[in-house]
C-alpha cells in the first residue's frame, strides 16, 4: 500500500483513479502529475515501487493539497462570515450560497422539516 500526501491510496486501483483520493486532486490532475512522474496512467497502486513514489511525491508537492487545501477553504468561509456579506450570511445560517431557489428545494442543506406546530385532534 503507497502512502502519499498522509492517504493510504487503495488496492488494485489504476494510478490515474488513486489519486483522486487525496483530497484536492482530480482526474485532471492526477494526469498532470503521473505525466510529470513519467509515469504512466494504467499502472495500478499495488505495482508502484518507492522510486515511483518518491517522484509523486515530489511533483504533489507542488500542489496545495490535503490540510493545507482543507484550512484554506475553512478560513475563506471564516472570512465571509466575518465580513458579513450576503455569501457569509447564507453560510452562517446553513443555507444554499449560490443562488439555489429554497422555497421547494434545498432539504439537504436547510436539514428535515420542523414540525412547529404539531397538529392536535
Amino acid at each position: 500500500m503507497v502512502r502519499i500526501a498522509g492517504v493510504d491510496l487503495p488496492r488494485k486501483k489504476r494510478m490515474e483513479i488513486a489519486l483522486t483520493y487525496i483530497y484536492g486532486i482530480g482526474r485532471s490532475n492526477a494526469r498532470k502529475i503521473l505525466d510529470k512522474a513519467g509515469i504512466g496512467y494504467d499502472i495500478k497502486s499495488d505495482d508502484i515501487d518507492d522510486s515511483m513514489a518518491v517522484k509523486i511525491r515530489s511533483v504533489i508537492e507542488e500542489y496545495r493539497v490535503e490540510g493545507d487545501l482543507r484550512k484554506e477553504t475553512i478560513m475563506n468561509i471564516k472570512r465571509l462570515m466575518d465580513l458579513g456579506n450576503y455569501r457569509g450570511r447564507r453560510h452562517r445560517r446553513g443555507l444554499p450560497c449560490r443562488g439555489q431557489r429554497t422555497h421547494t428545494n434545498a432539504r439537504t442543506r436547510k436539514g428535515p422539516k420542523r414540525n412547529l406546530m404539531k397538529k392536535k385532534k
